[in-house]
């Protein structure tokens, strides 16, 4: 009886032992994915953030001038509704209001002008003016077939505008050293463009025009 007892007892310790060791190491387990789970946690943020701050766009202030066309919608009075070009004085004519300043300021801006001066007339202070289509002027002079002023209505390259008046007058014209002058209000900047390098088939960064620049192809040996 006292062999049998202890047989027993003993196997009620190594039972008591496994349970003790299962329950350690699901305690351990728990732990560490506790610990991961905590670190995660602390890590999503950041990355959420950084996503939203890459994708948010900059905003842009665009400007209208001479040649864009709009349109004028009066969602309350739609026979007053019209579609106009901003003339060379950089007025629109407008039905009860006459002519109207637009080169410069923005379609919101616009709008904001408009609602002012038609609101003896309209009981809806509603006004909405899109831009339709865009052109600006750049000029290319020097050593082209066709020298002269070049309307764009989409963004155009320094290449493209000499390619717009004819190409280069290759009999002498400098391709190292194409000159575009830009006027920014009271001051003038000059860039230096090697467009050979380009004609090569070599990879450069194009060089895209503002409204009103000037490209000016020199020739070779001129002291331009």
């Amino acid at each position: 009886m006292k062999n049998d007892s202890n047989v027993a007892t003993g196997r009620v310790d190594v039972n008591d032992k496994k349970n003790r060791i299962s329950g350690r190491v699901f305690k351990w387990g728990l732990a560490i994915w506790l610990s991961a789970l905590v670190a995660g946690c602390q890590t999503q943020p950041p990355q959420t953030g950084e996503v939203k701050e890459q994708s948010a766009p900059s905003p842009q202030i665009v400007e209208l001038r001479e040649g864009d066309i709009l349109r004028i919608s009066f969602p309350a009075s739609p026979t007053l509704d019209t579609s106009q070009q901003i003339r060379r004085d950089g007025k629109i004519t407008l039905p009860l209001v006459g002519e109207v300043q637009a080169a410069g300021m923005t379609t919101e801006a616009l709008q904001q002008n408009l609602v002012k001066l038609y609101a003896p007339q309209l009981s809806t202070k509603e006004i909405i003016v899109t831009l339709t289509s865009s052109t600006f002027p750049v000029f290319v002079t020097g050593s082209v077939i066709r020298p002269g002023k070049i309307v764009s209505d989409h963004p155009i390259t320094a290449l493209d505008a000499i390619m717009e008046a004819g190409g280069f007058d290759y009999t002498k014209a400098n391709l190292k050293d194409v000159k575009v002058i830009r006027h920014n209000g009271d001051r003038v900047k000059n860039y230096t463009l090697n467009l050979r390098l380009v004609l090569q088939g070599k990879e450069s960064k194009p060089f895209y025009l503002q409204p009103s620049d000037i490209v000016f192809v020199p020739e070779r040996f001129s002291w331009f």
